[in-house]
């Protein structure tokens, strides 16, 4: 029998926290090993809430717990030097979104990955949600045709408390960005995945609702991808109460469109409509949402890669593209024009 992974939770706040309740929930494919934390209260709390250890130092934690996978939830300025230390200490990864803050530092995560020939995924867990994979095989299986355009829309709401909660929150230097950076992005990593290599970004952004903040709580977008279809974007973080992810795909020969976590609606010229069980999430925990689930199958996704020596289905290739774009909406809407993403 295959041991399990022994994954120590690098960041014990909000984040690390969930990311503690899901290892705790991985059977035979993991165990929670260590929790690493340089504020000693919250960590010892978390560690104790699962009856694990805890350690200041990421380092010590990896030598002392014999750590097999590192999941680091810290602030996003700091990622990139936590995944390259878990890299050189011999210690797979999977990192919270975005890969880090700046282009440089994505490069250098993919570089330390390459060298080190382990395994590194960035969070992205909502492609593992059931009606996103399922559009994503109706995009391949040619159900809607040519993929001509999508929209997305993550209207989020977040007090004025929630960035006040923390002294980097609303930080241009250590969140790195607002509503895009923090929120959006994982509805900008679904239409990406959907609709492919992304040419040219044209946006604004705003700061409309929150006081004492650097950064955006609303960003629209238009994307151009290299198959000439086009992408509209909006990430907001003052839109009272807050809304489910929105995802819509449209092709020549069909549409899809993902709400709440359900597929809303769904029209194709040459496919049937789908089994709606199969796109129903099945023996939720008491306490999980659907998101919750994909999560999980993200990171049973990571230690299938581990094991297998494969690929993850999220990559640093897709972090970094992802981050690509979020900075080319800052550029565009700081600059007033269009940015283009050729390398």
């Amino acid at each position: 029998m295959t041991e399990p992974l022994r994954i120590a939770i690098v960041g014990a706040g909000v984040i690390g926290a969930v990311h503690a309740r899901l290892v705790a929930a991985l059977g035979d494919a993991g165990v929670l090993a260590a929790i690493v934390d340089l504020d000693e209260a919250r960590g010892r709390a978390l560690a104790e809430q699962y009856g694990v250890p805890f350690h200041a130092s990421a380092a010590e934690a990896y030598r002392a717990e014999s750590v097999d996978l590192a999941a680091i939830c810290l602030p996003s300025a700091f990622h990139a030097d936590a995944v390259v230390a878990a890299l050189d200490a011999g210690v797979d990864v999977i990192v919270e979104k975005p890969i880090d803050v700046t282009l440089e530092s994505a490069d250098r995560v993919r570089a330390a990955e390459r060298a080190s020939g382990r395994t590194v995924s960035v969070i992205s867990q909502r492609r593992f949600q059931p009606v996103a994979s399922f559009i994503r095989r109706s995009i391949d299986e040619g159900a809607l045709g040519r993929v001509t355009s999508g929209v997305v829309e993550s209207a989020f709401f977040r007090p004025q408390e929630y960035y006040e909660s923390g002294d980097w929150r609303g930080t241009a230097a250590i969140d790195g960005g607002g509503a895009l950076m923090n929120q959006g992005i994982h509805a900008l990593d679904l239409l990406l995945w959907m609709l492919g290599t992304p040419v040219s970004v044209s946006a604004k952004t705003g700061r409309l609702a929150h006081e004492g903040i650097e950064v955006e709580d609303v960003a629209g977008a238009t994307i151009e991808f290299e198959s000439g279809a086009i992408g509209l974007l909006l990430a907001s973080t003052a839109a009272y109460p807050g809304l489910p992810v929105r995802l819509a795909v449209h092709g020549s020969q069909g549409t899809a469109v993902m709400e709440n976590d359900g597929l809303a609606f769904f029209a194709s010229a040459t496919a049937p409509q789908p089994d709606a069980d199969s796109l129903v999430e099945h023996d939720v925990p008491e306490g999980w949402s659907d998101v919750d689930m994909a999560h999980r199958r993200q990171y049973l996704d990571v230690v299938r890669a581990i094991r297998s020596g494969g690929r993850p289905a999220i990559t640093t290739d897709d972090g970094r593209r992802a981050l690509q774009v979020v900075l080319a909406v800052y550029e565009s809407a700081r600059t007033g024009r269009p940015v283009d993403l050729h390398e």
